[in-house]
């Protein structure tokens, strides 16, 4: 993808997020700064995985920055862009009736683990990485399908729409530990491969000290330990707001008690 084109689509995502809240204000609804700020850090993590050096190096130079982009457009930007949408655009897609029914077997935990599950080992598939990485377009056809896979893996932990009232924290955080473990096949694909697998990193110029085998060993552990952090903090996040909606209701509960 050339640096132009990394550009374009930055501001592209970035101005998404503006109409979104130009239209929730328009209904009235005034959209939180936290919001923006949330939608700006997914944005920034694209940007990241996108642009110079990054992008230039996973493009067809290295198998392990190649994994880090995966981390940055699949893992970290998805949750911030969904955390950024208003509450206005979340109202009116429950009222999109054909689209609501199409999200509920889509986003649903299970089904939402199938495909991430699926196309992660897909994309990392190493006919499919040699063939569409040999151009621009292929290579930025996979960015898309890893932010378009992150997005579905998150909804259900993040997106509000459709409402499940079983999805409570305790299932949402089994739904991240679960890919925790969905990640560990590619992970060893990767890493006890006697040999390099991808040719497109294999025949590059080479620009680092590792060999093409050290790097894909170093790509298969960034897939196992670098998702971690992101995956976790997540679930700790949740973690805490679930003991503290336990604490409220248990405070709620005493109050009516004696009330």
């Amino acid at each position: 993808m050339a640096y132009p084109g990394v550009w374009l689509f930055v501001v592209a995502s970035a101005l998404v997020h503006v109409a979104l809240a130009r239209s929730a204000r328009r209904g009235g609804e005034e959209v939180g700064r936290w919001r923006s700020v949330s939608w700006g850090a997914g944005v920034l993590a694209l940007w990241i995985a996108l642009d110079w050096p990054v992008g230039a190096l996973g493009a067809g130079y290295l198998a392990s920055v190649h994994m880090a982009q995966f981390l940055l457009i699949a893992l970290l930007a998805p949750p911030f862009l969904l955390l950024g949408v208003p509450d206005a655009v979340w109202r009116r897609l429950e009222e999109a009736r054909w689209l609501l029914r199409l999200l509920r077997v889509v986003t649903h935990p299970l089904a939402a683990l199938g495909l991430f599950a699926v196309l992660v080992a897909w994309t990392h598939w190493p006919p499919v990485v040699d063939g569409l990485m040999s151009s621009q377009a292929g290579s930025f056809a996979l960015d898309m399908v890893w932010l378009g896979t992150g997005i579905v893996f998150w909804w259900p932990v993040v997106a509000p729409v459709p409402r499940r009232p079983w999805l409570t924290y305790p299932v949402r955080m089994g739904h991240l530990m679960a890919a925790t473990i969905l990640n560990t096949g590619v992970f060893a694909y990767l890493a006890f491969s006697e040999l390099p697998l991808y040719a497109v990193f294999e025949l590059a110029p080479p620009i680092s000290l590792l060999s093409s085998r050290e790097d894909q060993l170093l790509a298969g552990l960034l897939m196992k330990i670098g998702g971690a952090p992101i995956l976790w903090t997540a679930i700790s996040v949740l973690f805490f707001r679930w003991y503290h909606v336990s604490r409220r209701e248990d405070a709620e509960g005493l109050d009516v008690s004696y009330g």
